[in-house]
C-alpha cells in the first residue's frame, strides 16, 4: 500500500511539471495598443456663404468722340484719365469640390465702392467745367482653383466681372454750355489669387486680391450746342479684401 501511494504521488508531481514547463513555453499574452485617433481631415467640399470688406483702386478713362463744336471744352479725341479709391464691401456665395488636396470650385460676389473723382476743366475760365465719374457696383462669377494643405486653401480665381459705372459733366461757360451725365454696366473680366484657412468646420476666414479690366460703353451728355457723346470705361479695378464664409456641412472624413 505504501508503494502505491508513493508511485502516485511522483505520478502527480510530473504531470504538474510538465504542464508548468508548457505554460513558460507559451510566454505571456501580448497586449495590443488601440489605435491612436487623429484629427479629421479638413474637408472643403460644400456650399458657403459669406461677406468681405476692404479697399478697392480704380483707373478712369473718358475721351471726347463726338462730332462739332466741343463740349466740357474738350475737342473730339481729347479727354482725361483719373484714378481713384476707396472702400469696398459686399457678399460671396460659392461651391467647392475636393479632390484629395485639390480643390475646384465656382463663386459670384456683389460688392458696393465709392471710388469716384472729378476733374476740372480750365480752358476757358478758372473751372468753368466739371467732370465727375463714379463706379459704386461690382459683380464677379468665377472659378476656382486651389491646394489645400490640411486647413489652408491656396487658389487662384478667373472669370466675368461687371461695374456699374456714371460719367457726368457741368459745363458753364461756350463755346458750348450745360450739362448732363449717364450711367452704363460695364463688361469685363477678372483674375485673382487669395489664401483661405479653416478655423472651425464651419467657419473659414480669408484674404483675397482681385485684378478686373472693362471694355468702353459710350456716354451721351447733352448741351446747349446739342449732343456729344463720350467713350469711357473703368480701365482697370484692383481691390484686396478680407473675407468671412460659413460652409455648410460636409462628410467628415478622419484618419487612423
Amino acid at each position: 500500500m505504501r508503494n502505491k501511494l508513493i508511485a502516485a504521488f511522483a505520478c502527480t508531481t510530473a504531470l504538474v511539471s510538465t504542464g508548468a514547463a508548457s505554460a513558460a513555453d507559451l510566454g505571456a499574452r501580448p497586449y495590443t495598443k488601440a489605435p491612436a485617433y487623429i484629427e479629421p481631415l479638413f474637408n472643403w467640399t460644400g456650399f458657403y456663404v459669406g461677406g468681405h470688406i476692404g479697399g478697392a483702386w480704380t483707373n478712369e478713362q473718358f475721351i471726347n468722340n463726338g462730332i462739332g463744336a466741343p463740349f466740357g471744352d474738350l475737342t473730339p479725341g481729347q479727354g482725361y484719365r483719373q484714378r481713384g479709391s476707396g472702400i469696398m464691401g459686399g457678399a460671396q456665395i460659392g461651391y467647392n469640390w475636393q479632390a484629395n488636396n485639390y480643390v475646384f470650385g465656382m463663386e459670384g460676389t456683389i460688392s458696393g465702392l465709392n471710388n469716384k473723382g472729378t476733374v476740372v476743366n480750365s480752358a476757358f475760365g478758372a473751372g468753368d467745367d466739371v467732370f465727375s465719374w463714379r463706379a459704386n457696383v461690382l459683380a464677379t462669377v468665377v472659378g476656382r482653383a486651389g491646394f489645400a494643405v490640411q486647413n489652408n486653401l491656396f487658389y487662384i480665381k478667373g472669370g466675368y466681372a461687371g461695374v456699374n459705372n456714371r460719367l457726368s459733366v457741368t459745363d458753364t461757360v461756350g463755346p458750348a454750355t450745360g450739362n448732363g451725365g449717364q450711367t452704363h454696366w460695364a463688361n469685363g473680366w477678372t483674375v485673382g489669387a487669395g489664401w483661405e484657412y479653416g478655423i472651425t468646420r464651419n467657419w473659414i476666414v480669408g484674404l483675397e486680391y482681385n485684378y478686373a479690366a472693362f471694355g468702353s460703353q459710350t456716354y451721351q451728355l447733352g448741351g446747349t450746342s446739342g449732343n456729344y457723346t463720350f467713350d469711357a470705361k473703368p480701365r482697370d479695378i484692383q481691390w484686396a479684401v478680407v473675407r468671412a464664409s460659413y460652409k455648410f456641412d460636409a462628410p467628415v472624413v478622419g484618419r487612423y
